[in-house]
C-alpha cells in the first residue's frame, strides 16, 4: 500500500466550491507546501475551516476562498493576520465566527459522525447573534438550552506532520498536534505533508507509536515536503519565519498579493524555497520559546 504523490497530484483532488479543512495553528505546523501547490493551482470558491495563520490569509488573497469557518486567523505576534484582515474587513469574504472550543466540537461531531454536539459555549455572546445558521435546542434532560454546535465536515483536510511512511502512518513529534486527528477524522479525503519519509519499521517503538494521532486508513494521501511547513514551524524540526512573516506582511501593505507572489511563490516548492534562503536555512531556524 503506497500512498506517496507529489503535491502536484494531492492537490488534484481539491475542486471549485469543496470545503477544506486545514491543520496546525496560527503559524504552528501548517501544510504550507500544500497550500502553496493550492495557490499555484486554478481552484478557487473554497470554503476554509482552520485555526488559521498564513495558510487562510494566502488563499484569501489569492481569491480562491468564498468563506471561512474559523476561531482566529493570527499570527501571534502579529494578532490579526495581514491578507485576512484586509479580507474580513472589505467583506471579501463569507465567515463563520466561532469560539475555539465551539470549532473543536465541529470538528468532533464530524469526525464521529454526529449532525451536531450540545455546548454552552457561545451562549450569550454575539456568536450566535453573527451565526444564525447556528440553532439553539432545549435538554430533554434538564430543560435548559443549549448551542447546538454543528459537524464540520472538509471535503478534503491538508495537514502537516512530521514523519510518515508509504502506507499513511503518521507521526507528529511537536508538543501538541492541536485537532489535526480530528481534521483527518472529519474529512473525507486527507492529505498529509511531512518533513520526512521513514520505513514502516519506525513505528514499532513504542514511544513513536504514543505520536500516532489518527488510523492510517484516514489518510489518503501523503506528500514528502522537508520543509513544508515554512515560514510556520514545524517542532521540534525548526521554528517558524518571524522574518519572512514580517517580508510578507510589508509586501501586502505595499504592494498586494502579486508583489509576495512574484518575490517568492514560484512555479515549484523548489522555487519558493530557494526564494526564502534554501531547506537548510529553514531547518536552522530557532525553536520558539514559551
Amino acid at each position: 500500500m503506497d500512498k506517496l504523490v507529489s503535491a502536484s497530484e494531492a492537490v488534484s483532488a481539491i475542486e471549485d466550491g469543496m470545503t477544506i479543512g486545514i491543520g496546525g495553528w496560527g503559524p504552528r505546523r501548517k501544510p504550507m507546501a500544500l497550500v502553496r501547490e493550492l495557490l499555484r493551482s486554478p481552484v478557487k470558491d473554497l470554503t476554509v475551516i482552520a485555526y488559521g495563520g498564513a495558510d487562510v490569509g494566502l488563499l484569501c488573497a489569492a481569491g480562491k476562498v468564498r468563506k471561512v469557518i474559523y476561531a482566529f486567523v493570527s499570527l501571534d505576534f502579529m494578532p490579526l493576520e495581514p491578507a485576512f484582515r484586509k479580507a474580513r474587513e472589505s467583506g471579501a469574504i463569507d465567515v463563520m465566527e466561532v469560539d475555539e472550543g465551539m470549532l473543536l466540537l465541529g470538528l468532533r461531531a464530524g469526525a464521529w459522525g454526529c449532525p451536531f454536539i450540545p455546548t454552552r459555549i457561545g451562549l450569550g455572546t454575539d456568536v450566535l447573534k453573527n451565526a444564525p445558521d447556528i440553532a439553539l435546542i432545549d435538554s430533554p434532560y434538564d430543560e435548559k438550552e443549549w448551542v447546538a454546535m454543528p459537524a464540520l465536515k472538509p471535503d478534503v483536510a491538508l495537514v502537516h506532520a512530521t514523519r510518515a511512511d508509504v502506507r499513511g502512518v503518521c507521526e507528529i513529534a511537536s508538543p501538541d498536534h492541536y485537532m489535526d486527528d480530528l481534521f483527518a477524522r472529519a474529512a473525507t479525503h486527507t492529505i498529509v505533508s511531512v518533513d520526512e519519509m521513514v520505513p514502516s519499521e519506525h513505528f514499532h517503538n513504542p514511544e513513536v507509536a504514543r505520536r500516532v494521532f489518527w488510523e492510517r486508513n484516514c489518510t489518503q494521501a501523503v506528500v514528502h515536503a522537508p520543509g513544508g511547513a515554512h515560514p510556520s514551524s514545524s517542532d521540534p524540526l525548526y521554528g517558524f519565519d518571524v522574518k519572512h512573516f514580517k517580508q510578507y506582511g510589508e509586501l501586502l501593505a505595499t504592494g498586494g498579493y502579486t508583489a509576495w507572489v512574484e518575490a517568492f511563490l514560484g512555479d515549484s516548492e523548489s522555487s519558493y524555497q530557494s526564494a526564502v534562503g534554501g531547506l537548510d536555512a529553514i531547518q536552522s531556524l530557532p525553536l520558539p520559546v514559551y
